[in-house]
């Protein structure tokens, strides 16, 4: 159960990151590594989110990784692997230096597609909301037809919600240029079903756009 004050929430999502790596620490003091990278490119988006993981990794050392106090929360952090001769600690100190480093010299939000998974589900949050929990593998177990779940979508939706979807998904649609790299990354996000007979994954993806900016006009 997560802690009501969720005191590591921020780092807990920056470690999550190192999925990609099989959660192996891979950054040095001068180069960022893979999962850094993806988190950093994703935060100059957001770059309170990198103030906020900096944070949380100075009261964590502060505080000790061992410490009673943070037990409960630091059990909910996924668990990176160092390198022979590093320690935990040395590692989320390095990290803390690029995420201090980034936020003393900002960045240009990337125009390049996502390189990780964990990349793809941070940048397209309503999208992949809207695929992993209405489109799933067993989605002919709760719907009888792309519409009739799309329909149970909207009905929740709010209109910021809506606005948030439609433009994620105009560029979900730039940012994968061929069909190949659309289908992966619609997977990534939790696509686990076929588009309706007849209609490419691009086409069905624009109609659903244009039917959320209908809604939005009422």
């Amino acid at each position: 159960m997560t802690p009501s004050n969720d005191r590591f929430r921020e780092l807990r999502d920056l470690l999550r990151s190192y999925t990609v790596t099989g959660y192996a620490f891979d950054d040095t003091e001068d180069r960022r590594g893979v999962a850094l990278s993806a988190y950093l490119r994703q935060a100059a988006i957001e770059p309170a989110r990198a103030a906020e993981a900096a944070a949380e990794i100075d009261d964590l050392l502060e505080t000790g990784l061992f410490n009673d106090e943070i037990a409960d929360d630091v059990d909910l952090l996924p668990h990176i692997h160092p390198p022979r001769g590093k320690t935990v600690e040395s590692c989320l100190a390095v990290i803390g230096g690029h995420l201090r480093q980034f936020l003393a010299e900002p960045e240009i939000p990337s125009q390049s597609p996502p390189q990780t998974s964990w990349e793809w589900r941070e940048r397209f949050p309503g999208l992949r909301h809207l695929l992993a929990a209405y489109f799933h593998q067993d989605f002919s177990l709760e719907y009888s037809s792309h519409t009739e779940a799309l329909d149970d979508y909207l009905s929740d939706a709010s209109e910021t919600d809506l606005r948030q979807l439609a433009g994620e998904i105009r560029e979900f649609l730039i940012l994968n240029e061929s069909d190949q790299m659309l289908e992966e990354s619609a997977a990534t996000l939790g696509l686990g079903v076929l588009p309706p007979k007849g209609v490419r994954l691009r086409r069905w993806l624009a109609d659903v756009r244009e039917i959320v900016l209908h809604r939005t006009q009422g």
